[in-house]
């Protein structure tokens, strides 16, 4: 087993804000799974999100391919929608991707 690696620096949380330019409107409660979101569960989000950044940067250093990290975290996160929210309200989320997507809200770098 490898030792563990030191957490690494995610600057999304803690220049980043709902609703600036550089959060991801998919971490933000934009979509219908549950309106009622408090603040706190919003600042949760930005630290998950860099928990993955971390997990993805760990695997790639593992030399885990990214395509097929990305397509795990993926799975693994909409089966985790699904039991939470069951398959409707996530079909509902999924729906407003391919837009959100067209719309640059994942896009970091130059757009295609």
């Amino acid at each position: 087993m490898a030792a563990p690696r030191a957490r690494l620096f995610c600057p999304l949380a803690y220049v980043s804000t709902p609703g600036s330019a550089a959060f991801m409107s998919a971490l933000s409660d934009d979509l219908p799974l549950d309106p009622a979101l408090a603040e706190d569960v919003k600042d949760a989000r930005r630290v998950a999100y860099c928990y993955i950044e971390d997990a993805f940067a760990e695997a790639q250093q593992d030399g885990l391919d990214s395509d097929a990290l990305a397509h795990a975290a993926l799975f693994a996160a909409m089966r985790t929608l699904v039991e939470t929210y069951g398959e409707e309200a996530t079909a509902v989320f999924a729906e407003a991707l391919p837009e959100k997507i067209r719309c640059g809200n994942f896009t970091t770098g130059t757009r295609h």
